[in-house]
Parts: structure tokens; C-alpha cells; sequence
């Protein structure tokens, strides 16, 4: 039985309790696919689950249909926005339905309220990838992932300007920054990857079925990361100057920084993460308003890459190249 049977199996229930006037759990048994388990005690389970997690979905004869709260549709709004980037896809359309359906339900008092906090607050996503052309492609890696299949795929890797074909066991799908990832055993190189998704140019899910290490923590995984890109890890000092430290003291940058606010106004920040060219872009990013205490070899690449910039600038007569080795 794949390992998200119970999930699916609720998440079902909540589709079928969209009725406005509810079902009975006889009705709900009926309504399942074959292969998911029918019995009313498990159905009741379910429901008590669900009412457990702050859905009220039960009372004494009939599943109630479910109901959001101005404030929680609210939520949904900002969702709405926050998935943006993931327009043209299910899991958007999905969000769009529902929010829809819970907006022709509001009275209209309620509908003020919407229009009158919308007026109050918005949501920027800032830079984001977009993933309308890539729609059937999400939904085979959820179905590989629910079914814990393996899956085939040719990737386009841009550090090295190559499609390779790739066999992986995928695990999870992680949206950040913008852009949606897969993580995945390659079979290719015999570790945990991560891929982009809008990278994979052809995708199979096989037969084959897989199972997830016991040990793997996918927070683990990624804890060294300043964003997405996974390296050895460094311990980094780095000073910034007066005029940035407000900025910079106001944002977690990553979860192991510690700040420590100097007399003179600067600021001192330490953190481990991975020793990538992300980070150096990210340091790089601060201009003249930050320095590098260690390690030093990342304060000398760090020099090394503002002198390639400043040439660039002052070398006037020598056009551009068309792609810059970053």
C-alpha cells in the first residue's frame, strides 16, 4: 500500500464533502475509487482526523459540507498570489476552484470584508520561474511520488550546456525562491539530487517501484543551502557597514546566522552553509557594504570576482562576451 494512502484517501473526503448538503457515510464509501478501503469504521476515523485537525465535519446522522470563515478565505486569497508562479498547473487550478466556490458562498458582508482587506494588503512573489508549459510534467512526478515509482526523464543540466537521460527515484517536490525542484535519487550518480523542474525536456513514470531510505530527512538535506544549491559546508564571518546593517539585521537569511550588533554601528553576522557560488553572488550582492572575515579563501574569490566585474566596466573597446562564466 503506497505510504500516502491515508492522506489521499482524506483528502478525497473533503472533495466529496463539497456538496452543499453534505453526505452520509454510506454515500462517502460509495463515492471512493476501487481500490481505497470502503469500511465505515475507517470512514469514521477519517472524519474524526479531520475534525481533529480544525475541519468540523460531522454531526449526529450526515458529513457536513465545509464552510471558511472571512478571515480564512482571507488566507486563501494570499495563496492565491503566493502560487502565482505556478499558474496553469492542478495544484493552482485546484486553489482557484476552491477559492471560487468559498466566495460565492460568503453573504455579502462577508464578500465587503474580502474586497476591504484586499485593499489593506498585497502579495509580491518578486523573480519567479513559471509553470503553465510544464503542467503534465508536475503531475506524472506527483503520481511517481504517491505510487513511490521510478521515473525516466532527459535533463537539461546549464553548467554544462548538456540533455543527459536520467533514471530517479523521486521524493519530493520543494518550491522556493520562486522555482519548483525535484528531489531524487539519480541512479545516474548514485546520490540525492536536486532537479529543476522546468529542466526535465521528457519524463516516464515506470513500473518500477522504489522505497525512501528510513534515515532520509529532506530538512537535513537541505539545511546547508543558502537557497537551493547544496555544497561543503563553511563557517562564514562576514562584517557589514553601518548604512546595510539595518537591512540586512532585519531579514533570516538562513536559519544558522547569528547577529551581533558592533559599537560603531556595523554589523557582525556568522552562519554555516554550503560553499557555493550562490553564496559568493549573495555576498557579492552587498557591494562595498560588506567584508568577509572567513574563511579566507572565500574573501580572496570574492575579490578576485569584483575585479572581473570592474574590468568588464572599464574595458571599453572589447565588447561583451554573451554569456559570463558565473
Amino acid at each position: 500500500m503506497p505510504r500516502n494512502d491515508q492522506v489521499i484517501r482524506q483528502w478525497l473526503l473533503l472533495q466529496r464533502l463539497e456538496s452543499p448538503r453534505g453526505s452520509t457515510l454510506q454515500e462517502l464509501a460509495h463515492s471512493l475509487p476501487d481500490d481505497f478501503p470502503k469500511h465505515l469504521r475507517t470512514l469514521r476515523r477519517d472524519l474524526e482526523a479531520l475534525e481533529a485537525a480544525g475541519f468540523p465535519l460531522v454531526n449526529d446522522r450526515r458529513a457536513l459540507p465545509l464552510a471558511f470563515s472571512p478571515t480564512e478565505l482571507m488566507a486563501l486569497v494570499f495563496s492565491r498570489n503566493l502560487l502565482k508562479p505556478l499558474e496553469g498547473t492542478e495544484i493552482k487550478a485546484s486553489l482557484d476552484s476552491a477559492l471560487n466556490k468559498a466566495t460565492a458562498a460568503l453573504p455579502p458582508s462577508g464578500l465587503t470584508y474580502v474586497r476591504q482587506m484586499q485593499d489593506l494588503f498585497a502579495v509580491g512573489i518578486g523573480p519567479h520561474k513559471t509553470y503553465r508549459e510544464h503542467r503534465e510534467t508536475i503531475d506524472r512526478l506527483a503520481h511517481a511520488i504517491d505510487r513511490t515509482r521510478t521515473v525516466q526523464m532527459r535533463y537539461y543540466t546549464a553548467s554544462r550546456n548538456k540533455t543527459t537521460r536520467r533514471e530517479v527515484d523521486p521524493y519530493r517536490l520543494w518550491y522556493m525562491a520562486g522555482a519548483l525542484y525535484l528531489i531524487a535519487y539519480c541512479h545516474t550518480r548514485r546520490d540525492v539530487r536536486t532537479f529543476a523542474v522546468d529542466r526535465i525536456r521528457s519524463l516516464t513514470v515506470t513500473s518500477h517501484p522504489y522505497q525512501m531510505p528510513l534515515g532520509f530527512d529532506l530538512e537535513a538535506y537541505l539545511r546547508d543551502a543558502l537557497v537551493i544549491m547544496r555544497g561543503r559546508r563553511i563557517d562564514v564571518e562576514l562584517v557589514f557597514a553601518k548604512s546595510t546593517a539595518p537591512w540586512v539585521q532585519d531579514r533570516i537569511w538562513h536559519d544558522s546566522q547569528r547577529l551581533t550588533l558592533l559599537k560603531d554601528g556595523r554589523l557582525k553576522m556568522s552562519l554555516q552553509v554550503a560553499d557555493t557560488r550562490e553564496l559568493l553572488g549573495w555576498i557579492l550582492s552587498f557591494g562595498s557594504g560588506v567584508r568577509v572575515l572567513k574563511p579566507e579563501s572565500l574573501g580572496k574569490r570574492v575579490q578576485e570576482e569584483a575585479r572581473k566585474i570592474a574590468r568588464g566596466y572599464m574595458t571599453t573597446r572589447t565588447p561583451l562576451p554573451n554569456s559570463f562564466p558565473l
